[in-house]
């Protein structure tokens, strides 16, 4: 990929490489509707960790000439949900001001070597499925002995990105999809379906199900072992050049057929935005969420009760990101006897957000304790949830063990009677 040509702007940190947008900047009207959305505001109250505080951070990236400590702490911060997208009444594009900005921190900002070391160690292991495979029989020890109990507390983030080690089976590591799945009855066409990194190990039964009900409706699958992660992972966290460089194996691999379909939410998202990222918004245009793709489609399959009461958990890709929240809940209401159950304060993010729990572990538990109990208080029997950060999430710091699966497992068991 050809390398990134940055000038520094006069008086200003940001440089000429796509900086914040004076003009996006411009739009935000200090109104506060985000502020009751925002996580970080309810965490702490402060103007600077709000959506609008945020925005005035960055236009101060445009005056000073060092990049402050202040500026890059409020802008770790945030989690990068998009909540106050949806909120705001103005129609700010807040999404594309944070990828514009966290790029430009990655470039101008030194960070301190521990943070720097634990980063590499994130990123040189979960885009890349056989290492996470690898990791397998590790991460089954690790449950039955408790081996995160003897990381010291002063390393929280190690200690924290072992305890919330998804619960896989041995036998996760060699389960596979065929390449090809065919349709079942007559074709309606055919779609390709994104394996990801972390779902294809840790949640492979979610891509089976979705292939199953895929084949079911009456689409030919085909599940390429390429790409091995589509980057939305660097770009939500500012790594630029390494989401674009896996954004075009990603285009190579999948630019081929006309529809692809994407059961992971923080996924369909960044690819979603391969228009801003690598300038193909023809690629962007041909990712669907697996919801939204069904949602368009005369169902063909019959479906089967389901009796279970299930509480509906919106990730926040895919509620504020891709906009996408009637889909999902349309789809498991028409599955007979299920009852769908609304939790509150639906649009608070559950502390996830791509690895921001990784790097912010206090933060990502008061918002994951917060996102449990409500979930919790409905009595549901269930939690659908359409991420698998999310799932991890959640589990761990539910009270009582409920069990989370995603909305397509649920479809999957209906059509499958």
């Amino acid at each position: 990929m050809a390398t990134i040509e940055v000038h520094q702007h006069q008086g200003g940190v940001w440089d000429e490489h796509r900086p914040p947008s004076p003009e996006l900047i411009g739009d935000c009207v200090h109104c506060g509707f985000c502020l009751p959305t925002c996580p970080t505001y309810a965490l702490w109250g402060e103007e600077m960790d709000s959506p609008r505080g945020r925005i005035q951070l960055m236009a101060l990236g445009h005056q000073e000439p060092t990049l402050s400590d202040e500026i890059v702490t409020h802008l770790d911060r945030c989690l990068g949900c998009m909540a106050c997208v949806t909120a705001c009444p103005s129609g700010v594009k807040y999404d594309l001001l944070l990828q514009q900005a966290r790029p430009q921190i990655e470039r101008h900002y030194q960070r301190s070597l521990s943070d720097r070391a634990f980063r590499r160690l994130v990123f040189a292991v979960f885009p890349h499925p056989g290492r996470l495979r690898a990791l397998i029989p590790l991460l089954v020890a690790q449950r039955r002995l408790g081996l995160e109990r003897a990381i010291p507390r002063r390393w929280p983030r190690l200690r924290g990105m072992a305890s919330l080690a998804p619960k896989v089976g041995v036998g996760a590591a060699w389960d596979r999809l065929p390449a090809v799945t065919p349709a079942r009855g007559a074709k309606r066409g055919t779609v390709a379906l994104l394996q990801g990194c972390v779902q294809r190990v840790f949640f492979s039964q979610v891509n089976r199900a979705t292939v199953a009900v895929l084949a079911a409706e009456g689409y030919e699958v085909h599940a390429p072992r390429r790409p091995a992660c589509c980057g939305s992972l660097q770009l939500h966290t500012g790594y630029e050049r390494e989401a674009q460089t896996r954004a075009k194996e990603t285009i190579t691999a999948l630019g081929g057929y006309q529809t692809v379909i994407v059961n992971s939410a923080g996924c369909g998202s960044g690819m979603k935005d391969y228009a801003h990222l690598v300038e193909d918004p023809e690629f962007a245009a041909k990712v669907k969420d697996v919801h939204e793709f069904l949602a368009d489609v005369e169902p063909r399959a019959r479906r089967h009760p389901v009796p279970l009461r299930v509480a509906y958990h919106d990730a926040c890709h895919l509620a504020h990101a891709q906009g996408i929240r009637n889909q999902p809940r349309e789809l498991l209401r028409a599955i007979p006897e299920l009852e769908l159950i609304e939790p509150a304060e639906w649009e608070h993010c559950c502390g996830s957000a791509g690895v921001y729990n990784l790097l912010a572990p206090e933060a990502a538990a008061a918002l994951g304790e917060r996102k449990a109990a409500n979930l919790a208080a409905t009595g549901a029997e269930m939690i659908a949830a359409a991420n698998p950060g999310c799932a991890i999430q959640i589990g761990q710091y539910l009270e009582r063990p409920i069990p989370i699966v995603h909305p397509i497992e649920l479809l999957a068991r209906s059509l499958g009677g």
